[in-house]
This record gives structure tokens, C-alpha cells and sequence, in this order.
């Protein structure tokens, strides 16, 4: 847990760096505190690997946050893909660790360290633009058994386990029952 804390301030304390949109950009607006579309060339990179030198085969295989490498050298952690849930970025650059691709998407976010990238199309050299809108898919492929209404979060069993084990809080669920007590 701590070394999941130490990474995510790591993450979060990169420079950020103002990628210029290109006036080609076809993201769509979410309406967000300082968003900017953009567009731009990068390399999809497992942040763990470049911000701390662990590196694992093939990005980590989706067990680890991915981002892209700008071709000055700055990297642009990948908070969300297009899809409305505010899922994350790596099921749709997975495909692509290691590569340069073609990025279109928006940065949001005031006053803090590094604002974040939501990337809503991608295109490989030589291909095609694609949307990314894959973790839902690859979710119901890996939980099939978490089947009904409702966004993926509500079904996940991962989620359902952590929240049985410690609550929504994290804290059990005696402050929970508190919590509920005295504000509902």
C-alpha cells in the first residue's frame, strides 16, 4: 500500500509539459476545469519502469499504470480513456507498450503539479485513429461472472472484496455504520 501511495506522489509530482494542440484535435469536451485539447506523438511507456527503474516484460501486462513518453523526454501519466465511467488508459495502450503512436485527447486539472491526460483516440504509425474505449470489454472478458445492471465499479469482484474486508472508506465497517449514523 505505501509503495502504491510513494508511486502515485511520484506520478503526480512529473513535470508536466505543455503539449501545443495542433488544431487537428477531434477530442470531445467534458466540460472539465482547465481542459486543452491535444494532440501529439509519444511513446506508451510503463511509468513504474520509467519513473523508478522497475521494469517488467510488456508494460507489466496491464498490472501497472501506463503513460507516454513525449519526444523531449516528459512523461504524461494516461489518468482516463474516453469511455464516461472515468476508466483507466491502459487496456488501449497496452497494445501499443513500447511504440510511438499518435495521441488525441484532453489535459484537465488546475493548480496541481501535473495535470492529467485523458486519451480519447490513438493511432499507431501507419494505421488508423481508433477509440479508446476498451476497458469495459476486456473488464466483462476477465469477470464474466459479474453479471447484471450498473456501471463495472458496482459488479468488480476485487471491489466487492476490499469493500467487504474494510468498508467504502477503507477504514472497516464500524466507521462506516458511524459515518451512516450521523450523517444519514
Amino acid at each position: 500500500m505505501l509503495k502504491k501511495l510513494l508511486l502515485g506522489l511520484a506520478v503526480a509530482s512529473l513535470p508536466f509539459h505543455a503539449v501545443a494542440a495542433d488544431g487537428e484535435s477531434k477530442a470531445k469536451s467534458w466540460g472539465l476545469v482547465g481542459e486543452k485539447a491535444a494532440t501529439f506523438e509519444a511513446k506508451v511507456v510503463d511509468i513504474l519502469c520509467e519513473v523508478a527503474g522497475k521494469c517488467a516484460d510488456a508494460c507489466g501486462a496491464g498490472a501497472y499504470q501506463l503513460g507516454l513518453l513525449t519526444t523531449d523526454g516528459k512523461v504524461i501519466p494516461v489518468n482516463k480513456n474516453s469511455q464516461t465511467s472515468f476508466n483507466g488508459g491502459v487496456e488501449d495502450l497496452l497494445p501499443f507498450c513500447g511504440q510511438t503512436v499518435q495521441v488525441d485527447g484532453l489535459f484537465v486539472g488546475e493548480g496541481i503539479p501535473a495535470q492529467l491526460y485523458q486519451v480519447q483516440l490513438i493511432k499507431p504509425e501507419g494505421g488508423e485513429w481508433a477509440k479508446t474505449n476498451l476497458h469495459t470489454k476486456k473488464w466483462k472478458e476477465k469477470f464474466p461472472e459479474a453479471e447484471g445492471k450498473g456501471p463495472w465499479f458496482r459488479r468488480d469482484p476485487r471491489i466487492l472484496a476490499q469493500t467487504e474486508k474494510n468498508g467504502f472508506f477503507g477504514l472497516g465497517k464500524e466507521e462506516d455504520a458511524r459515518f451512516i449514523k450521523e450523517w444519514y
